[in-house]
């Protein structure tokens, strides 16, 4: 059938909208029609290759719609089904079977490689393949295939214009928090970064009851918006050394940190800002071979732990329910975060993520 995609086809150009050509689902694939799909900061970085996904691709892993059809082995879903989608996993390695499908072994195989287990991609530009099956998706399309694994199934009264960013960015942010590092009642965490995962992740800590969440960025707008959100404390590192406020706020550092940027001299920043036996998550993706220092003569006696977490480390058809019935009880107020584009207006959506004019682009069909 033919679509309109949003194609990448070289780093740090535009994408072209095109009439593509999409084949139809496999036996465990589900063929869905987009309502609307996040832009996230892994779509402009695997735009300009810091991960060596095949180009030209469809991209897009934030996706929201409906079931259009089905192919003859799926059970879970059905056409006309709302849904959103996740990234692929196996399902069959220990980490699928274990609960963490976020740490599949065939994760960047099934949601990098830029086509299916078998070589086939599912859109054509004429004669020439498109690379697709990004984050299992490729959902900058208005109709694409998905595994069925992918695929969370919401209530009919879901808002999907919304919904998309649940499967990657919010639950990446959320899920740090409310999986991995689990802050209890009273606790004291600092964050990182006030993009759409950080500012996911303070909400989560705002709802677990976090009393000291304290904000570190440079844009004095994200900080204010923070507080307005829920966010105690805010520091601007441009005039304030962020370790030694944290510690000054916290008494000698706090329970739970997490770093959203990425940026190989904030992650010292961040283990360095934690109390004695505290934990952080890294969660900020950096071009393959970044590194950061560590002082492990010092951090040996703190007992801290640092964990490395993707999408949350949460179960899919688990966590997104969870975080829509947060959301609807008023706990989870992630659409404060939102703003809608015509998919038409893509790159302008790409262009207001970068500037930080934008906190989570969604761009609607």
């Amino acid at each position: 059938m033919k679509v309109t995609a949003a194609v990448a086809t070289a780093p740090e150009q535009p994408l072209d909208i095109r009439e593509l050509e999409l084949d139809d689902p496999r036996p465990l694939e589900v063929q869905v029609r987009l309502v609307a799909s996040g832009v996230c900061h892994t779509d402009a970085i695997v735009r300009d290759q810091w991960y060596p996904v095949p180009l030209p691709a469809v991209l897009g892993h934030e996706g929201a719609g409906v079931v259009e059809k089905v192919g003859a082995g799926v059970t879970s879903v059905a056409p006309g089904d709302k849904v959103v989608l996740a990234p692929a996993s196996c399902g069959t390695c220990t980490q699928c079977i274990g609960g963490h499908p976020a740490y599949c072994t065939k994760f960047y195989e099934l949601n990098f490689g830029g086509a299916r287990p078998d070589g086939s991609t599912m859109f054509r530009d004429g004669d020439t393949a498109v690379a697709s099956n990004f984050f299992g998706q490729s959902s900058f399309a208005s109709v694409t295939n998905v595994a069925e694994r992918g695929v969370v199934k919401v209530a009919d009264d879901a808002p999907l214009d919304i919904l998309g960013p649940l499967g990657c960015g919010i639950q990446t942010g959320a899920g740090a928090v409310l999986n991995v590092l689990r802050p209890g009642p009273g606790s004291s965490i600092v964050i990182f970064g006030t993009g759409a995962v950080g500012m996911a992740a303070m909400l989560a800590a705002v709802a677990s009851g976090c009393t000291t969440i304290i904000m570190v960025d440079i844009v004095d707008s994200r900080l204010e918006f923070a507080r307005e959100l829920g966010a105690t404390h805010t520091i601007n590192p441009r005039g304030t050394d962020p370790v030694e406020a944290v510690k000054e706020i916290t008494g000698g550092g706090a329970n739970f940190a997490l770093d959203s940027t990425g940026v190989k001299f904030v992650f010292p920043q961040m283990v360095a800002s934690l109390g004695t036996r505290g934990h952080g998550a890294l969660v900020g993706a950096s071009p393959l071979g970044t590194e950061a220092p560590f002082d492990i003569g010092t951090l040996l006696l703190t007992g801290l732990t640092v964990s490395m977490v993707v999408e949350g480390d949460s179960v899919p058809q688990e966590f997104i329910p969870k975080l829509i019935d947060m959301h609807a009880r008023g706990l989870f107020p992630f659409d404060k975060l939102v703003k809608h584009y015509a998919f038409a207006d893509i790159n302008e959506a790409f262009a207001d993520s970068e500037s930080g004019a934008t906190l989570k682009p969604v761009v609607t069909f």
